[in-house]
């Protein structure tokens, strides 16, 4: 069985056109005054120096996918037809996990207490889209590595809470990767936390 790989320094830029989306500018049709954006691409930069990103991957074999169930190496079992669908053409799981880290939330906590909400909401932005690239980067690293043996990872990922595929299947993912080495704690509820942490499984074809 493949071991955890943990991605201690992940080095991305900021997405600024999905920060700019989620904060509800629109590129064609959204006329931000220079001054806004000035302010906006001030804060964008400070959240970017308190985002630590991290993550940890992991390949594991299908066993076995009869359409409502997934087993997976390590006897690890899914039971989600939207998955199982998802995963149909895969021999190979990928299962991944990104954290933005602490610090950025509590600057964000920081940032709301001294009732500075404008950059409170960019700070918020900025951790959830560069977690989300965060994944992204993941994925790219990994299609690297396994180009060379003439496979590929699917283009999409699906995350736990998303279809049928129960929330409750995240603490199975969380563990497998160990992803307490990176800093990320788990709620009884299966929340992750730090709150800009997430979890995602993706299929390997060939």
């Amino acid at each position: 069985m493949e071991s955890v790989i943990f991605l201690e320094k992940i080095s991305i830029d900021p997405p600024r056109e999905k920060i700019y989306q989620r904060l509800g500018y629109k590129k064609r049709t959204t006329q931000i005054p220079a001054s806004q954006q000035k302010e906006i691409e001030h804060f964008i930069h400070e959240a970017s120096f308190l985002i630590s990103l991290k993550g940890s991957l992991m390949r594991l074999p299908i066993n076995h996918n009869d359409g409502e169930k997934i087993i997976i190496a390590g006897n690890l079992a899914f039971t989600s037809k939207k998955l199982s669908a998802f995963l149909r053409d895969s021999r190979e799981v990928v299962l991944m996990g990104a954290t933005a880290g602490s610090v950025i939330m509590e600057a964000i906590k920081e940032k709301t207490r001294q009732d500075d909400l404008a950059a409170a909401v960019v700070y918020d932005a900025t951790a959830s889209e560069m977690t989300d690239a965060g994944l992204d980067w993941i994925m790219d690293y990994l299609n690297q590595q396994i180009r060379r043996e003439g496979k590929t990872l699917l283009p999409r990922r699906f995350s736990a809470g998303y279809a049928d595929f129960n929330l409750g299947n995240q603490k199975a993912i969380y563990e497998i990767l160990q992803m307490e080495k990176i800093g990320v704690t788990m709620t009884p509820h299966f929340i992750l936390i730090p709150e800009k942490s997430v979890t995602a499984i993706s299929g390997i074809c060939g």
